[in-house]
């Protein structure tokens, strides 16, 4: 705009590139991915498509994300189980990660989640809930609303959550079924190990087959601290197979053996019970 005598008015609005704004309206996104975004033509400013990272935007202009190719396509690293208004409930592939590290920030399940949800119309994103360790496999539910989030976080909190697992394990397990209860603490480098200053921890388990040299063992958890299963186990002198950190030794799968089977929980909209299962991969179990 310019004045009476030709000059330019220098406008008091904050003006960003667009590579600053798109980042600042989706902070969970990477730097990476939101150039992608740009440079695809998934952003408009002011209905207007801008490929330009570096171009100048205003704080009243309009900066919208669209669908890549016009159609939310669910990624193809993940088995969608359930999908609906408030949750999504997916099959994790063990190796990938639930949500990022300060080494990894791509390839985990939250960052492939939040693309397709942004590309729907409306756009939505996914809220964290629970996590699987990045070796352990199968099913995690997602919230898309903050409601969601709270309502299923608080019954996880509660103990209200059915969380079954399968494992095949070292050893010949001499009990049918049993309940594994210790106290587990956390150290600074994040390792978990039993200990009498630790926190509660319970898990019950069934046998489900025995072979020649190992047991097959459904696993519920009665609380959900980080590597419960795993370090329980272990301490029982069963570390599971394909678990190197915590005794194990190698499988013909080239994996850990630790799968969520089951989970079962009130649905955060209506409180109906909703349960969903997931069969251990094929040839372990």
């Amino acid at each position: 705009m310019t004045g009476a005598r030709g000059g330019r008015v220098l406008s008091s609005e904050p003006v960003l590139t667009l590579v600053a704004r798109v980042r600042a309206l989706f902070p969970e996104a990477s730097g990476r991915t939101v150039k992608q975004w740009i440079e695809q033509g998934r952003v408009a400013v002011n209905g207007a498509v801008v490929r330009q990272a570096t171009a100048p935007v205003g704080a009243r202009d309009r900066v919208a994300l669209g669908a890549r190719g016009g159609v939310a396509e669910f990624p193809a690293e993940l088995r969608l189980v359930h999908e609906d208004d408030d949750i999504l409930v997916i099959d994790k592939p063990a190796g990938l990660l639930t949500v990022a590290t300060p080494r990894e920030r791509e390839r985990t399940a939250f960052h492939l989640l939040w693309g397709y949800l942004q590309a729907k119309r409306p756009p939505r994103r996914p809220f964290i809930v629970h996590r699987l360790d990045r070796e352990t496999s199968g099913l995690l539910v997602f919230a898309t609303s903050v409601g969601a989030k709270r309502r299923l976080q608080a019954q996880f909190e509660a103990r209200q959550v059915d969380r079954v697992y399968v494992a095949l394990v070292h050893g010949l397990v001499r009990l049918d079924e049993g309940v594994m209860e210790s106290r587990l603490a956390e150290d600074r480098s994040l390792r978990v190990r039993p200990s009498p200053r630790g926190r509660d921890a319970i898990t019950r388990y069934r046998v489900l087959a025995r072979r020649r040299d190992t047991t097959v063992l459904e696993l519920s958890l009665g609380t959900g601290r980080r590597r419960q299963i795993r370090v329980q186990l272990a301490a029982l002198g069963h570390p599971i197979v394909g678990d190197a950190e915590h005794g194990g030794r190698p499988g013909r799968a080239g994996r850990m053996y630790l799968h969520a089977t089951r989970l079962g929980f009130a649905h955060p909209r209506d409180r109906s019970p909703v349960r969903f299962e997931s069969a251990p991969p094929s040839g372990w179990v």
